[in-house]
């Protein structure tokens, strides 16, 4: 589990893509820091399992749903990438719950500026749309964020100078896709409030047992 609280801006250092895969060295510094195989690092908000560790670079593989579900595909050797190791138990939860699981990607239709402050307005498709709330979380490429505005097919969230410096949200580009993550609680309370669909019991009550009780 991961917070959306990026830790630093990694670079894409090597780049090995198969049929339907991809292998990522990712050179970075901090979340080297007490890393271990086996262990996850959220990449733009994917959660990816480390499977190597060099001098100031680790490697993660990427399959063929998390290439068909996020924008991971679209890196290339020198891109830039948000970075985030799991959340200790003993850690402060500064953002909101992320899993580090892509629910879908959207496209930078906007960006404008208001004082300090960047406003970015996200195109995203229905199954995005349907959980976001004005006020609520949304993790963009791995960072933690609140929905200011929502529109029918889009959202906007507003950022300091900090979150555009420190991610690579500051970098980005209308028309850029990046990856989207729901608040996982909406999720949950919609499939808790959502009937099980199954066969109807067959019912035991019979003429016999309803004289027998009085009716």
């Amino acid at each position: 589990m991961f917070t959306g609280i990026i830790e630093e801006v990694g670079t894409i250092k090597q780049l090995q893509k198969g049929a339907h895969s991809a292998i990522l060295q990712i050179h970075a510094n901090i979340v080297l820091e007490g890393l271990k195989i086996g262990d996850s690092v959220a990449v733009n908000g994917v959660c990816l399992t480390v499977t190597k560790i060099q001098s100031q670079c680790f490697h993660a593989d990427v399959m063929h749903e998390t290439l068909n579900r996020s924008s991971l595909s679209n890196l290339t050797i020198g891109s830039y990438v948000n970075l985030e190791r799991a959340m200790p138990a003993n850690g402060r939860f500064d953002g909101h719950i992320v899993a580090g699981h892509v629910d879908d990607v959207g496209k930078i239709i906007a960006i404008k500026r208001d004082d300090n402050a960047i406003w970015y307005t996200i195109q995203a498709t229905p199954n995005i749309m349907r959980y976001i709330v004005e006020k609520g979380s949304i993790a963009i490429d791995g960072i933690s964020l609140t929905v200011a505005r929502l529109s029918a097919d889009s959202f906007s969230v507003s950022i300091i100078p900090h979150t555009a410096h420190v991610t690579t949200l500051g970098k980005r580009k209308v028309g850029d896709v990046v990856n989207l993550e729901n608040d996982i609680i909406g999720k949950y309370v919609e499939k808790f409030l959502t009937p099980a669909v199954s066969q109807p019991a067959k019912s035991t009550m019979t003429r016999d047992w309803l004289l027998q009780h009085g009716f």
